[in-house]
């Protein structure tokens, strides 16, 4: 095997780096400080932190959402910005303002009609004897704060996507580290009663992340208002909110898969959840440690994901189609590589983290053993998330909805249900079972991408 195919020489890594290590930081500390959110909580006690746990996954579909809303816009985006197309980017800006505010609206309603009955679907009576009602009275407080930050949230990530698609990857990163720190500030006031403020708890936490949200969605409005000499689509972007035809008619067939994907997916993984759930209140606290550790290490592969969805993208929007097969070949390799050491690194830690929670040692082994499965399957996650971000590249997101959504609602879901309904099956032996249907992706993901289906330029009208 001649395996310096895989590897590229310094002016691709120079490229690589100059993309992934702004997303990779703003990841990380964005997710370091989920944790020591986390863990702030986490002393609170067990129920507050389950409750805080079961509508995070909520907020997780509706976010999944508004990223697969706008990557089919930001597709274009970055083909168009290779092809050198302001007025392109411009319209793909715009489509993105339709996408995240209908996807807002829908949510939000949704949340706030039905929010009790969805974390009631959460709470399982287990072996520790928790407070379920307690729990339901914690989560529905969190979330009634928490819809105020949606709408931010949902306006950022069409400014900060379409500038990180049109090569400016630093201020999202800048307005990110602000925004954690502010949300870590006020958890630490607000959660425990700092500087003459009143011991909120879970309510804190939820105002921190309000407060935070707001502070990242103004830096990045300002910053490209002020800035439009390097960020040419804003001139005029809201002149017209017209969106030319032929755009839309290419993108709802593209974007709509992505915007569906996400949904699926992200209930899919919910769903998984409330399966395992079925296990006991104490596997929710449990799950909640172990993907909030895990979300840190997770920023290697997540990241080079993104960095393979722009460079690629470029590439194959300036038409150089070998170059971006070429490249891609290597920018999975790479992603594996870094998913591996990270992988080890995380196995280390695994012991330590969970001993800081103030939640019963049952809880805590049970986290452990969660990382464990996690850190072994680093590499098997980042081959797939880079086959995934591959196909998106080119646009073929109804191979992409099929390769990821409808395998967690084909093949994982149904498993997951059979093996918490219909057996005793304890949750770690459940966890590492539905985690290995995923060599079955590994699989298709390597031939798709083999196939090189994905090669083209969609910006040519």
């Amino acid at each position: 095997m001649n395996f310096r195919k895989y590897i590229g020489d310094r002016a691709f890594y120079h490229r690589l780096f100059a993309v992934l290590v702004p997303i990779l930081i703003q990841n990380l500390i964005t997710n370091f400080v989920s944790l020591l959110d986390n863990i702030m909580v986490g002393q609170v006690g067990t129920e507050p932190m389950s409750g805080v746990a079961i509508v995070n996954q909520l907020l997780f579909v509706f976010n999944l959402c508004i990223f697969g809303g706008l990557a089919g816009a930001g597709i274009f985006t970055a083909q168009f910005f290779g092809k050198g197309d302001d007025e392109g980017v411009r319209n793909t800006f715009r489509a993105k303002l339709y996408i995240a505010l209908g996807s807002f609206v829908i949510f939000a309603l949704i949340f706030a009609l039905k929010g009790k009955e969805l974390i009631v679907l959460f709470l399982h009576q287990g072996q520790e004897s928790l407070d379920l009602d307690l729990t339901l009275r914690y989560g529905h407080d969190y979330l009634n704060v928490m819809l105020l930050q949606m709408l931010p949230f949902a306006i950022c990530q069409i400014y900060a996507g379409t500038l990180r698609e049109t090569g400016e990857t630093l201020l999202p990163m800048r307005a990110g580290l602000i925004a954690v720190f502010v949300n870590l500030i006020f958890n630490y006031i607000l959660i425990f009663g700092k500087m003459g403020a009143p011991a909120l708890g879970v309510v804190g936490a939820a105002i921190a992340t309000v407060l935070a949200r707001f502070v990242e969605v103004a830096i990045v409005i300002v910053w490209t208002h002020r800035h439009t000499e390097r960020c040419r689509f804003i001139v005029g972007a809201y002149a017209s909110l017209r969106v030319p035809g032929a755009l839309v008619r290419k993108l709802v067939p593209l974007g709509a898969p992505l915007l569906i994907n996400e949904f699926l997916w992200s209930g899919g993984m919910t769903t998984l959840n409330q399966c395992y759930s079925v296990r006991g209140l104490e596997v929710i606290s449990a799950l909640n440690i172990s993907s909030t550790v895990s979300n840190l290490f997770f920023c290697a592969f997540l990241a080079m994901g993104n960095a393979i969805s722009i460079l690629v993208g470029q590439l194959l929007g300036a038409g150089e189609l070998e170059r971006a097969v070429d490249e891609d070949r290597k920018l999975i390799a790479f992603s594996i590589a870094l998913s591996t050491v990270v992988g080890g690194l995380m196995a280390l830690v695994a012991p330590l983290i969970p001993q800081i929670y103030n939640t019963t040692p049952a809880v805590k082994a049970l986290a452990v053993q969660l990382l464990y499965v996690c850190a072994a399957a680093m590499p098997m996650n980042a081959f797939t998330n880079s086959c995934y971000f591959t196909l998106r590249s080119g646009g073929k997101t109804i191979i992409t909805f099929i390769f990821d959504s409808a395998f967690v609602w084909v093949i994982a879901v149904p498993a997951a249900v059979v093996l918490s309904r219909f057996t005793a099956m304890p949750i770690i032996p459940m966890y590492i079972a539905i985690y290995a249907l995923d060599l079955i992706k590994c699989a298709v993901g390597y031939f798709l991408v083999k196939r090189r289906t994905w090669v083209n330029n969609i910006v040519s009208f």
